[in-house]
């Protein structure tokens, strides 16, 4: 009997918003629709450093805060095209937001989006995306490294036709465009806008097992003083199925960076993404990723050519009865500054290093049919030689209620 392999591509029966999921992607898609969720609710919240990551001082303000939100989650599955759309809208206003944090009200608003459409078995188009206006970051997405008090305007889109060539081999062609902007008055050297083109090779080795080779070409424009920069990707791995709920995508291989007006790097890359099931009640997802990265690469006068980042994070999900769920997550950063290039007159400073961890932790309690009250605890530490304003430690609590419908 012929085997029957799928289109080279590993869907594990997990029911979530994959568009959601940053770092943690692994490919995976949709298993069964879902009809349109809404969400209406707001949060009550208490900082203890309000101006954590933007304050020139070394002192802490704290603060309660309120965060109205309103959301829409659905995924529409059909033979032929599958849609998987999530979207947070919101605001967070301080009562007693300190001078160094320039403002009250900031926005905490995301939207992602992801659609896949099949033409044949042989050829299908896919497609993910998301568009964010917020203060606090979102680590898990690979494009803040720390807090920096700056509410922030970020996107992604990424496109790609796959075509499977025989039983096994197939082809994954896409674009990728990228970019951030920091609400600031002046030019900003932190915003970035980025264009990677990709080529993947895919080879269904086992039911289980897929092997993949890549190379990424991905150019970078910075603004301010931040130099614009080339980087090139030559990635091996495997995409394997460790059961029908587990997947895991492993990548590894050499990435070449290329500063204009600087000098040029090679470095390793590394990339690990882990989602399972484990049962009905509890999920888990893992990331790291390795590289050297063209985002927060200027401090003062300082454009660091090379600035390597090792990212780790992890994330849970129990549900406890039928109306308690628990919720925990980690992401930690640990950050090189190395060979920072002075713009003016072209010389090189020391070398800097900064650590971040944010860790959460929380429950959430289903009063009635509709109605839901959440709890949540969330710690942040950074440790760095850049600068004793950098360095802090933050406490937050949220209790929050919203209506689910």
């Amino acid at each position: 009997m012929k085997r029957k392999f799928p289109f080279l591509f590993l869907a594990v029966l997990i029911n979530h918003a994959i568009a959601a999921e940053g770092l943690y992607y692994t490919g995976t898609e949709a298993q069964e629709s879902l009809p349109i969720k809404w969400l209406f609710g707001a949060n009550a919240i208490y900082d203890d450093n309000v101006s954590a990551g933007s304050s020139t001082s070394t002192g802490s303000d704290s603060s309660l805060a309120l965060n109205p939100n309103a959301g829409v989650s659905f995924t529409s599955l059909t033979p032929q095209t599958t849609w998987d759309v999530y979207g947070k809208f919101g605001l967070i206003y301080y009562f007693d937001a300190p001078e160094s944090l320039n403002d009250d009200t900031f926005s905490q608003s995301r939207l992602n989006a992801s659609v896949t459409h099949r033409f044949s078995e042989r050829l299908r188009f896919m497609s993910r995306n998301f568009v964010a206006n917020e203060l606090e970051p979102e680590y898990s997405y690979g494009i803040a490294s720390s807090r920096s008090g700056k509410e922030y305007f970020s996107w992604m889109t990424d496109d790609s036709i796959g075509y499977r060539w025989t039983e096994r081999l197939g082809t994954y062609t896409g674009i990728r465009f990228s970019g951030n902007r920091f609400d600031t008055d002046a030019e900003n050297s932190n915003d970035r806008t980025t264009i990677e083109g990709y080529e993947q090779f895919r080879y269904q080795l086992t039911p289980q097992s897929v092997l993949t080779s890549e190379y990424r070409y991905s150019q970078t424009n910075g603004s301010g003083v931040a130099s614009d920069s080339t980087d090139q990707y030559f990635i091996v791995g495997v995409d394997h199925r460790f059961s029908p709920n587990t997947i895991g995508i492993f990548k590894t291989g050499l990435q070449l960076r290329d500063v204009n007006d600087g000098g040029s790097s090679s470095n390793p890359y590394l990339e690990i993404a882990l989602q399972s099931q484990i049962n009905q009640q509890f999920r888990l997802g893992a990331y790291t990723r390795y590289s050297a990265e063209s985002n927060d690469t200027v401090l003062g006068l300082l454009d660091y050519e090379d600035r390597r980042a090792l990212r780790i994070g992890a994330n849970a999900n129990y549900i406890l009865s039928e109306d308690v769920s628990l919720f925990s997550g980690t992401d930690l950063i640990f950050s090189n500054y190395m060979n920072g290039r002075n713009v003016n007159d072209n010389t090189y400073g020391p070398d800097k290093y900064e650590n971040n961890l944010n860790a959460y932790i929380g429950c959430s309690y289903k009063l009635t049919d509709y109605l839901i009250c959440k709890l949540s605890y969330t710690y942040t530490q950074t440790f760095t030689d850049i600068s004793d304003a950098r360095e802090y430690v933050r406490n937050r609590i949220s209790l929050g209620l919203s209506a689910e419908f």
